[in-house]
């Protein structure tokens, strides 16, 4: 959304909406097979992660020890809410 300058730009606003639009039907899908909270929580953490690690390799945000911690830490849990939903 960085790109878009308050979607201003036309090229990077039509991805971020085509990418919202994907991730949403992406959501719904999970929705189907997994309890709302689980399918929740995973299409959270793996855009937290995304949008975390895209920062610091693309917007150039401080790559600390810490934060690829913590990003790695929550990418965990994601796999757990997955292991765990009994499905």
């Amino acid at each position: 959304m960085k790109y878009t300058d308050g979607f201003t730009r036309l090229v990077p606003s039509l991805l971020t909406g085509a990418g919202i639009v994907a991730s949403m039907m992406l959501l719904s899908y999970a929705a189907k097979s997994l309890p709302i909270g689980t399918a929740y929580g995973v299409w959270v953490g793996i855009w937290c992660g995304r949008c975390g690690g895209a920062g610091m390799v693309v917007l150039g945000e401080p790559a600390t020890a810490a934060r690829i911690f913590f990003v790695c830490l929550l990418l965990v849990a994601v796999v757990g809410l997955k292991v765990t939903s009994g499905h």
